[in-house]
């Protein structure tokens, strides 16, 4: 029987995307179909928050999708040396929080120390987040979470601050 899958397509280790493995097993024909595409916007805007660490508290990775945003922004402006040299160093001197294990092996490839990534969803990583900070991260001399820089995934488009407005779309899901 054949299987139409509706997703992007994604490889394990064994190089397959795991659903296809898994119904081959059962005799099943799949055939995957993305049905998505997506697109960053202000990238140039993330860049310059990215170039600036010494205006935030941290980062807030909450996908694998906003480990893609940073890569596109070393990548695009030719930063990734500027990246290593510096920022990297930098960034790794503050809280970087992650959303789940997938994002924090993403995180850790691109050179930075991750932590809350056994929390699994955003709502259990905010909870972390404020309980790791007894009573208010300015409290302990850890980020002010309204300075922390937001990198968002396709669920939460804003991007905040240093004075924790937010500020437009960084992407948009098809």
């Amino acid at each position: 029987m054949k299987v139409l899958l509706l997703k992007d397509p994604k490889e394990d280790d064994c190089g397959q995307d795991p659903y296809i493995r898994e119904l081959g097993l059962y005799g099943l024909e799949a055939t995957l179909i993305p049905v998505l595409s997506f697109e960053f916007w202000s990238l140039p805007s993330f860049l310059e928050k990215l170039s600036h660490p010494e205006g935030y508290g941290g980062l807030i990775f909450t996908s694998p999708r906003a480990v893609e945003a940073v890569e596109l922004c070393l990548e695009k402006d030719n930063k990734t040396e500027v990246w290593r040299k510096s920022l990297q160093e930098k960034w790794n001197a503050k809280s970087v929080y992650v959303v789940g294990n997938a994002t924090a092996s993403l995180v850790n490839k691109i050179g930075l120390h991750t932590e809350g990534e056994n929390c699994g969803n955003a709502e259990k990583l905010a909870e972390y987040i404020c309980s790791s900070t007894e009573g208010g991260c300015v409290q302990r001399d850890l980020p002010d979470v309204r300075k922390c820089v937001f990198v968002p995934d396709q669920h939460s488009l804003q991007l905040l601050t240093s004075d924790g407005q937010t500020e437009g779309e960084s992407g948009r899901l098809h």
